[in-house]
C-alpha cells in the first residue's frame, strides 16, 4: 500500500497540480493586492470615497458606524460589502487570466498539419496522399 502510495503522490500529474496549487496561492494574493490597493481606492474616487469593505447590514436593527463595533456589540451582519470586493476580486482575477493565456496562446505556435490522406474524386472515400490507384474502386489518381 505504501508502494501504491509512493507512485500516486510522485507521479507527474500530482507534481503539476501541487505546483498550480502553489502559483495559484501567489496569484490570488496578488489579484487581493491589486484590488484593494490599486483598484478599490480608484473606484472610490468616482463612487464619492465610498469603502465598499464596510458596506453592512446589522440585524440587530441597530445602527453601527462600522463592521468592527457591530461585532464588539455582539450583532449579527451581513457584509455585502466585502460581497462586492469578492465579484470584483473574480472579475479582475478571471480578465487577468484571460489576457495571460490570450498572450500564451499568441506565443505558441500551432503546429503545421501535414494531410496523410485524400478523397478519391471518383468514389470519394479517404484514401493515402500517395497513392495513384484508388484502392477502393481502382481509378487513377490525377497527380497534384
Amino acid at each position: 500500500m505504501i508502494k501504491e502510495f509512493k507512485e500516486f503522490a510522485l507521479k507527474g500529474n500530482m507534481i503539476d497540480l501541487a505546483i498550480g496549487v502553489i502559483i495559484g496561492g501567489a496569484f490570488n494574493k496578488l489579484i487581493t493586492s491589486l484590488v484593494n490597493d490599486i483598484v478599490m481606492p480608484s473606484l472610490s474616487i468616482f463612487t464619492g470615497k465610498l469603502d465598499f469593505s464596510n458596506l453592512f447590514i446589522a440585524l440587530d436593527g441597530n445602527n453601527y458606524e462600522t463592521i468592527a463595533l457591530a461585532k464588539a456589540a455582539g450583532a449579527a451582519t451581513i457584509n455585502y460589502g466585502t460581497f462586492i470586493s469578492g465579484v470584483i476580486d473574480f472579475l479582475i482575477m478571471a480578465f487577468v487570466v484571460f489576457i495571460v493565456v490570450k498572450q500564451l496562446s499568441k506565443l505558441h505556435k500551432k503546429p503545421e498539419i501535414i494531410p496523410t490522406e485524400k478523397t478519391c474524386p471518383f468514389c470519394k472515400t479517404k484514401i493515402d496522399i500517395d497513392a495513384t490507384k484508388c484502392p477502393n474502386c481502382t481509378s487513377g489518381q490525377p497527380q497534384a
